[in-house]
């Protein structure tokens, strides 16, 4: 049996998770300052950095397992998403779509060896929290087509916040926490989004979206491969 990830205890972060760090910087920055071409660049790298993170990482013990490559799936649709939702024009719905996809993949990832949705109150929270937000910017939403695209967004992130903090509840370790603080993040992160365009436009709203996103995406990658001591306690424990 191959190996998991198990990091030690308190470890100094990667050259590459600093890499990442600073790629999701320049992305903010650039935003910010409105130096859209550095921007366009820095955007999808640093989707592609997380993803060279991911593979290198499973280097380490020689085993790019079905995890890994759910993971690296993720990112890859978020990376698609991020393209999409900086080009000019009309592209939002294939943004929305290509993150809904990335949503899948994470719930996909986030059931390895794990019930589907184990803690009900979870499940039952993160659903109302999302029909919470769509009811907030329905008025927003003047096209059917982005009713119902925005609808299966909403419930599709929201599985996956519940799946995320159905699975902390399990494993009960620090990185699965932190995953399900990710999975937060990312459905807050695409809550400022959806009230920046269909409810009013908030101030400095690039910084709150990117800086939130890139949180809950370096929570997730940097923490979601469960440690040995994990996994066995989970084995004892059905």
């Amino acid at each position: 049996m191959k190996p998991a990830y198990d990091p030690a205890p308190e470890t100094a972060l990667s050259r590459m998770e600093w890499l990442l760090m600073a790629a999701a910087a320049l992305t903010i920055l650039s935003s910010v300052m409105g130096l859209m071409s550095l921007h366009f660049v820095c955007k999808p790298l640093t989707m592609l950095i997380a993803m060279g993170l991911v593979y290198l990482r499973a280097s380490q013990v020689r085993a790019l397992e079905r995890f890994d490559l759910l993971l690296m799936a993720a990112l890859a649709a978020s990376m698609a998403g991020d393209v999409f939702l900086m080009l000019p024009g009309g592209y939002f719905i294939p943004g929305l779509a290509s993150f809904l996809v990335a949503h899948l993949f994470y719930i996909a990832l986030f059931r390895q060896g794990i019930p589907r949705f184990p803690n009900r109150p979870a499940l039952l929270l993160a659903l109302a929290v999302g029909a919470a937000m769509y009811a907030w910017v329905w008025d927003g939403l003047t096209d059917p087509v982005l009713k119902v695209a925005v609808a299966a967004y909403v419930s599709v992130i929201s599985l996956m916040v519940a799946q995320a903090v159905g699975r902390a509840a399990v494993l009960r370790d620090a990185g699965s926490r932190a995953v399900a603080l990710g999975a937060c993040v990312f459905m807050l992160s695409d809550s400022l989004i959806a009230i920046n365009r269909f409810v009013q436009p908030l101030p400095l709203v690039s910084l709150w979206v990117l800086t939130t996103y890139y949180a809950a995406q370096f929570l997730m990658v940097r923490n979601a491969k469960p440690r040995i001591s994990s996994l066995r306690a989970t084995t004892r424990n059905p």
